[in-house]
């Protein structure tokens, strides 16, 4: 048999998420984690090529010598796909949170040189090896919490030279599997009078850059009264779908200021934040593929109200959880912290969580025929615990998972 095999036996439970993937992440139920007692799977060059009850492993692979790992006494379950990060970035804005917390606003910050542009000043002067070298010990905290799939955004640079910097930085990193997002639309430049103009530079000089150097496949913007206006962000995204990119939208965060309805029109894969929806938005979206990206630690430190989680889903929105880790708005990696708010605050029952953490971020980096569910044919991304899985997004903090194997592969 050709091909690099491992056996991976004798797990007591293993949630394969197949009964979700099936529904495409939409309406899950507990009996859609696809419950498989006494299991093994079998992993081919980083892929499943089997999986089901170990007493019906076939006789080839129990004869053969491959490399074989007994997870006797754990759970596994999909491995994490954490699909919204800033994660290249130098400095802090710890001053700002406590400017935030003694009543100014975001805008008003923004509106005096702080936000995004105060990280920018920092990352422009930070060396790409400075750079890659903070994005690689945060991506050894996402992937210590299970995650093998991270999604990692430019966008503190806002100029050519220093945007792909960031975006050459995100491609060293090690551990998990990385998605690249261009995010340079995230604010104004101090080069740039108005946000038409930076976005014609953009369309212009940068885009066809990135793209030329394979630095991302995604394309991103900030959709925001005050910042990028909807019409001209139409516009730039569809400059970049003419050069290929899929696209996704920071969506009606703030304000219902259109860009949910925007990542409907143009089929883009993700419409994220998402809160200042009305029951419009929410039907657009549940009858379309654009799978809506809550961020609810980002509302917890940006003092938001939560999206209508509860609402979309029931209405039939396929949802997606992250962390929008960054150094504004979400300082925080924990995954956990996510899972537990969405419980909350937003009423999502356990199943629901644990799909929109595997299945429904995979939608959203449109990944979903390779990650997200345990089955033949997709990567052998998993974690395996000995805890109950009910008690998984449960204590804030906590550090699960004996193992992370991405494409089968041990990565924590």
């Amino acid at each position: 048999m050709a091909g690099k095999i491992a056996i991976f036996t004798k797990a007591d439970l293993i949630l394969t998420l197949a009964g979700a993937a099936r529904q495409g992440g939409r309406r899950v139920k507990e009996a859609d984690l696809g419950f498989l007692e006494k299991a093994s799977m079998v992993c081919r060059d980083g892929r499943l090529e089997w999986i089901g009850p170990h007493r019906r492993l076939p006789k080839q692979y129990a004869r053969a010598r491959h490399r074989e790992v007994e997870l006797k006494g754990s759970t596994v379950l999909p491995g994490l796909v954490e699909c919204h990060t800033h994660l290249v970035f130098a400095g802090d804005r710890a001053a700002e949170f406590e400017q935030r917390n003694q009543g100014v606003s975001y805008q008003e910050i923004a509106a005096r040189g702080g936000g995004i542009l105060s990280t920018m000043k920092r990352t422009r002067a930070a060396s790409t090896a400075e750079l890659a070298r903070l994005a690689q010990h945060r991506a050894d905290v996402f992937a210590e919490q299970g995650v093998t799939t991270l999604e990692v955004k430019s966008g503190y640079a806002l100029n050519l030279k220093d945007e792909l910097r960031q975006l050459e930085a995100a491609g060293r990193l090690k551990g998990p599997r990385v998605r690249r997002t261009f995010l340079a639309a995230h604010a104004l430049p101090p080069e740039f009078k108005t946000y038409e103009e930076y976005l014609e530079f953009l369309g212009r000089e940068v885009l066809p850059a990135v793209k030329r150097k394979k630095l991302a496949e995604r394309v991103d913007i900030f959709v925001e009264k005050g910042f990028f206006p909807a019409e001209a962000s139409r516009r730039y995204l569809e400059k970049a779908k003419a050069l290929g990119f899929q696209t996704l939208i920071h969506a009606d965060q703030l304000s219902l200021s259109g860009g949910t309805r925007l990542a409907v029109e143009l089929g883009s894969l993700s419409a994220d934040h998402v809160i200042q929806v009305g029951e419009g938005e929410i039907r657009a979206l549940a009858a379309s593929e654009t799978t809506a990206v809550l961020l609810p630690s980002a509302d917890l430190y940006m003092k938001c109200a939560y999206p209508p989680a509860r609402q979309m889903i029931d209405a039939g929105v396929r949802v997606a959880l992250a962390t929008d880790f960054n150094p504004g708005t979400s300082p925080s990696q924990d995954v956990n912290l996510v899972g537990l708010l969405a419980r909350l605050e937003m009423k999502m029952t356990l199943p629901e969580v644990i799909s929109a953490y595997t299945v429904g971020a995979a939608h959203a980096l449109g990944r979903a025929q390779e990650i997200g569910s345990l089955e033949v044919g997709k990567c052998a991304d998993f974690v395996n615990t000995t805890a109950d899985w009910r008690t998984l997004f449960y204590s804030v903090g906590e550090r699960s998972y004996q193992g992370v194997y991405c494409q089968g592969s041990l990565i924590n």
